[in-house]
């Protein structure tokens, strides 16, 4: 076969499984990245080469490796581009003073134990040709590198990107990144001169690169600043002219005798952070070096990672001593420098989590020691372990560490110069507030889209709203909380880092602001209190924020207004099946009022809630009427439909006015679900609760017919009932 032939099948394998693979480990809650680099690891001899060695041999033949290598490091070197791209100053204007001191000592400590292992590694799996200054110098640097864009998306995914922690974990990441790629490049030149005499005039080189950089080079991206502001778009001629500039950089900094990445990262570096630009530029770049370079980078560092070089006890145990130095020396030393900084407890521990992980950054470095022969293939598979280990324990001990209902309290104030809106749940709802300053009836909406689900949060404001006769004054007795959720669908997505997460967020306030200046009536919009987050599972952080807030009722919109063979399900479902509080999902028919309400009523739990919600509607307005629809088999024989002592109570206590507009027939049908159908023709809104009786599958709304969400002539209001949950028949009445 063709060698470009070859090649082009190996990108075709390589690609396709780190997708698969990549996105099973998002599926465990992990970063994709680290997916991707097993899928490396597992094309490699540890897995595909020890199962099927003559197939590894003839699909990764030598021959072909060198054209991976080049790809891979065309890769490598746009990705750099696109982390010095995404380093942006404002990282540094917060808590520098600590940042610096804790940044550097979880440095220096991992550095000088990596070092002292470097003692006893040295003469085990070193030779002469390498000295040992250079040895040292990167096993120290390798201990000692925070992957900042795999930490900026955990930061982003666990919504601490407005924390106080999580702004000090950005800063310190910067500072970090900074002066660790300052440290690799001092290892590289020491390598490469063999001696640290040798490397100082590279040093010098370097340091005169980098201040023209800083200044000649800044000013003239200044000036393509102002001309893409001019033109408010990035034109092919000056895009070729920035891809020009990062090759050319990086080979200026290989010519100088460091590594091609960092002429590529400090381009990205010194590129103004205008937002119109950094943001046009990092979408037309990032697709093509995320999903087709860079798993090329994983495939090749899993060609030259082989697990089974680790072939006796004393080697896994020098393995297992790798691997604790390193998170012993990152963690300890971000954790005593930021305890001495005056950082509490938990925090200082949170950030030693946080500032432990590697993941690619770490793979670069490593690749880098392997390519000059610094570090030997048994050493590079070691440190490849460690570096996914302490990527893998960063999520779920951070997650142990400072879990949510603390992330809430640190929640800072959303800063914007356009939006006056607050978030609620930031800086008034938390697990420990008082249980009497909380609203009497809560309720979650999930707004998907706030330009098309006006309906929906209009409903909601209708449930929550004081009853008519309180005087509608009392708005202490109810909270309604529009919940926005942007969920990250890539894993280094320049749109996912905490400053672009950040500008989303306040887009995101903006339009449920002027949703809910559409809110009538005009009062009733105090009710109203959105909640901005973003994730990674939209349905498991809706369950989670209103069990968190104790929310009454999730009130979700179906957005179809009408339905063929398409069952509900998907996130619906999955919000049915896991939350633990009230869930009623509106099914809009786009329906301006909502006067004449039938329930169809089967005395059971849900048809219970279906009927608490008519009720509420009831009471809040003096035009509504109700029907509660109870279906007789046609033989005459009355179905269990009685309505259950409590409703009785609290209907014979309603006014009489309200008492009037109530009706409760009872109809025969052969089938309950037909009489329901032919009820709605003539209601602007029908309440069921999830019953078989009404074609409607309890749990997932999609494994049964769904029949009534189908045929349903008016607006549907689905309920089901969380039986843990008390009644809230008390609060429907008129508090009079």
């Amino acid at each position: 076969m063709p060698i470009a032939i070859l090649v082009l099948v190996e990108v075709l394998i390589v690609i396709a499984l780190s997708r698969l693979v990549g996105l099973a480990f998002r599926w465990i809650k992990q970063p994709q990245v680290i997916g991707e680099i097993v899928a490396g690891i597992m094309l490699g001899p540890s897995l595909f080469g020890l199962v099927a060695p003559d197939l590894a041999a003839a699909v990764f033949p030598a021959e072909a490796v060198p054209f991976l290598d080049v790809l891979s490091e065309i890769g490598l070197i746009f990705f750099m581009f696109l982390i010095g791209l995404e380093l942006n100053p404002k990282y540094l204007k917060n808590n520098l003073d600590t940042a610096i001191l804790t940044s550097h000592v979880s440095i220096l400590v991992p550095f000088s134990l990596g070092s002292l292992l470097a003692l006893l590694l040295y003469p085990i799996i070193s030779n002469n040709s390498v000295s040992f200054t250079a040895f040292a110098l990167f096993l120290g640097a390798a201990m000692s590198i925070t992957a900042f864009p795999v930490l900026a998306r955990i930061i982003t995914e666990h919504n601490l990107q407005n924390t106080k922690l999580g702004t000090l974990a950005l800063t310190c990441a910067a500072v970090d990144d900074v002066t660790a790629w300052c440290l690799l490049a001092v290892a590289i030149a020491v390598t490469r001169t063999n001696s640290m005499i040798g490397a100082l005039p590279t040093i010098f080189e370097a340091l005169i690169y980098i201040v023209f950089m800083l200044t000649v080079v800044r000013w003239f991206l200044q000036r393509l600043s102002k001309h893409y502001n001019r033109t408010g778009r990035l034109t092919q001629l000056v895009l070729a002219g920035i891809y020009m500039g990062v090759v050319a950089s990086a080979l200026i900094t290989e010519w100088i005798g460091i590594h091609l990445i960092f002429g590529a990262f400090l381009l990205g570096a010194v590129m103004p952070k205008n937002a119109g630009l950094t943001r046009e530029l990092a979408e037309k770049t990032e697709d093509f070096v995320l999903i087709f370079l860079l798993p090329i980078f994983f495939a090749y560092s899993g060609l030259r990672t082989e697990i089974g070089l680790l072939n006796s006890p004393e080697l896994w145990l020098l393995c297992a001593a790798v691997l604790g130095v390193a998170i012993i020396g990152k963690y300890v030393g971000t954790y005593v420098a930021a305890r001495v900084c005056g950082i509490s407890n938990r925090e200082s521990s949170a950030l030693g989590w946080m500032m432990n992980t590697r993941g690619l950054t770490e793979l670069i470095v490593l690749n880098i020691g392997l390519s000059l022969g610094v570090i030997s293939p048994l050493l590079f598979t070691m440190l490849v372990i460690m570096a996914l280990v302490t990527t893998f324990m960063t999520s779920p001990l951070l997650e142990w560490t400072y879990p949510k209902r603390l992330i809430r309290l640190d929640i800072s104030e959303f800063s914007s110069d356009d939006s006056e809106l607050e978030d609620s749940e930031n800086a008034k709802i938390t697990e420990k507030t008082d249980e009497k300053l909380l609203p009497t009836y809560r309720i979650l909406v999930p707004v998907a889209n706030p330009s098309t689900q006006k309906g929906l949060l209009q409903l909601a404001v209708a449930l929550a709203q004081p009853a008519a006769g309180t005087g509608g004054n009392d708005l202490q007795s109810a909270a309604v909380h529009p919940l926005s959720l942007i969920e990250l669908s890539k894993d280094y997505a320049f749109e996912s880092t905490p400053a672009e997460a950040d500008r989303i967020i306040q887009d995101r306030h903006l339009k449920l602001g002027e949703l809910i200046e559409s809110l009538q009536p005009p009062e009733a919009r105090k009710l109203v209190h959105p909640i901005i987050r973003v994730t990674n599972d939209v349905a498991r952080e809706t369950a989670q924020i209103a069990e968190l807030d104790r929310a009454d009722l999730i009130l979700v919109g179906w957005h179809r207004p009408t339905f063929s063979s398409n069952r509900l399900g998907g996130r619906v479902g999955q919000i049915l099946s896991t939350a633990k509080v009230d869930v009623a999902i509106f099914v809009d028919r786009g329906r301006e009022r909502l006067n004449n309400l039938l329930v169809p009523y089967a005395a059971n739990i849900h048809d219970d809630l279906g009927l608490e919600l008519a009720l509420r509607l009831l009471v809040n307005s003096e035009e509504r009427r109700l029907t509660v629809l109870r279906v007789a088999t046609v033989d005459g024989e009355a179905a269990e439909n009685e309505l259950s002592y409590e409703f009785k109570r609290v209907i014979e206590q309603l006014p009489v006015e309200v008492q009037s507009r109530i009706e409760t027939p009872i109809v025969e049908a052969a089938e309950p679900i037909q009489a329901v159908i032919a009820a709605s023709a003539n209601a602007d809104l029908t309440i069921a609760g999830t019953s078989r009786e009404w074609g409607i599958e309890r749990q997932t709304l999609g494994q049964y017919t769904d029949e009534l969400a189908v045929q349903c002539h008016s607006s549907l209001l689905i309920a089901r009932c969380y039986v843990k949950v008390r009644s809230h028949l008390a609060s429907v009445l008129p508090q009079i």
